[in-house]
């Protein structure tokens, strides 16, 4: 049975408000997993989320333990005979610094014309409030559901979600399904309509390196002691060549070579790769040779280093040499490659060139696998009419360069293909100052999600 357009714009319309002001309070919960002072903020933004399942018709909620923050769980269980589907999402997110680039306190929803800007608006607050109003919107019009849904909304994926498979492993029997959705994704350059097919996956870690006791006056120990911010300088640089390949033995060994078909497919992707670059900020590209832009953000591996620190940082000078140094390593993996071999070969690799007058430790900051759906899988198709019917335009079948570690989670403990079905505009500022959701997109996304459980409980199980 198609939706109830007319019941549902008519419902959707009278509980704008509401809706909105609930997006908003969302919003304003500070619930950044990676900063052990906000772990009372995600626990609240939790216990948040799962009242408004209830509101909206979930049964079974509950708030579960997991050794880190919570994972909320609920579910509708009532459409005997169709297909069950589990909804991801994660209700908390990325730190907010540099605080002094925000034109607005992050965590104070402003709009401004068709943009909600706020930390978590499309990463991945909003994307979870599609959900919640696509459900609650469906239940009220029509009384039921046309298949069968378990909510999962984890409280870690912007900190590796350590603990989230130990969780999804004890529940196995009860997360039962036949398929997992997740909006965590979102559309191509121009904000047009998209599916994404491939996420890669992450290995992180990092380096520690120790020289003397303590900080040495530069004077009395200059030239006669290794500056372990030297050695790390000098680790840093021979981790990657200057065209951009990664010099750690056997980092490429086991990635999944791009076929003629994938390689044609991505390059028909209308990708400005001007505009790209300007949207940077950057002089210049710069990436592994033999790839184009596209294929290095999507299908292509990386390790790239996301922060470094050690010494005086402070104005005026110090003339010391540092005790210490340190950075921090993701290397982005794609199909075939796995977190644990990448940190391996790197910790292997970094120990036999570190020098010999300093002390150094590699350790794992966690990571997940990468994913890659079918195109033509029924459940991808069904996203795609979904998509269709709503924002008017057969979506683009994209690859991305960031992870979801639950992707692989899902195929490889649950045994379940996996939709990605995103609505965020692709320069929405995710990890950034300033992050917006476009409310088109919002509001859009609702009656798309309304759209795809009936498209998906149109298919056989």
């Amino acid at each position: 049975m198609p939706v109830d357009r007319a019941a549902l714009e008519s419902y959707l319309d009278a509980s704008r408000t509401r809706r909105m002001d609930a997006y908003r309070d969302f919003l304003r919960i500070p619930s950044i997993s990676g900063l052990p002072d906000h772990a009372p903020d995600c626990r609240r933004a939790a216990e948040w989320l799962a009242d408004e399942l209830r509101r909206g018709g979930a049964e079974h909620v509950s708030v579960e333990e997991t050794g880190g923050h919570p994972v909320v769980y609920g579910d509708w269980l009532h459409a005997a005979g169709a297909p069950t589907v589990i909804v991801y999402g994660h209700y908390d997110v990325q730190p907010v610094d540099p605080l002094d680039l925000w034109e607005s306190p992050p965590f104070e929803p402003i709009v401004k014309g068709d943009r909600l800007q706020a930390r978590g608006a499309s990463d991945d607050k909003g994307q979870i409030m599609i959900h919640v109003r696509a459900f609650e919107a469906l239940l009220a019009t029509s009384g039921r559901i046309p298949l069968n849904l378990r909510f999962v909304f984890e409280g870690e994926e912007e900190s590796s979600s350590v603990h989230l498979d130990g969780w999804l492993a004890a529940n196995r029997d009860r997360l039962a399904a036949d398929l997992a959705v997740i909006s965590d994704t979102g559309f191509f350059d121009g904000n047009r309509p998209a599916i994404t097919v491939g996420l890669r996956g992450l290995s992180a870690a990092q380096i520690d390196v120790t020289g003397p006791g303590g900080d040495l006056h530069s004077g009395g120990y200059g030239g006669t002691v290794e500056n372990p911010i030297f050695a790390l300088a000098t680790i840093l640089a021979a981790l990657k060549g200057p065209d951009g390949r990664v010099r750690v033995p056997g980092f490429y060994d086991d990635v999944r070579p791009l076929s003629e078909a994938e390689r044609d497919a991505i390059a028909r992707l209308p990708f400005d790769e001007a505009a790209y670059l300007e949207a940077t900020g950057s002089p210049a590209l710069h990436g592994e040779p033999g790839y184009t832009t596209l294929e290095r953000r999507g299908a292509r591996p990386t390790l790239e280093v996301n922060g470094i620190w050690g010494g005086f940082e402070g104005e005026g000078t110090k003339t010391i040499i540092p005790a210490h140094a340190h950075a921090k390593i993701t290397c982005r993996l794609v199909a075939d490659q796995r977190p644990e071999a990448i940190f391996e070969r790197l910790r292997a690799y970094i120990e036999e060139i570190a020098p010999p007058t300093v002390r150094v430790s590699v350790r794992s900051l966690g990571g997940g696998m990468p994913s890659l759906m079918p195109i033509d899988h029924p459940a991808t198709r069904a996203a795609a009419r979904a998509i269709e019917a709503t924002f008017g335009a057969e979506p683009l079948y994209i690859r991305e360069g960031g992870s979801i570690p639950v992707g692989a989670s899902f195929t490889g403990l649950l045994g379940l293909p996996v939709v990605l079905v995103g609505f965020t505009p692709s320069d929405e500022h995710a990890h950034a100052p300033n992050e917006w959701m476009d409310l088109r997109n919002f509001e859009t996304g609702i009656r798309a999600v309304a759209t795809l459980w009936h498209e998906l409980a149109s298919l056989p199980r």
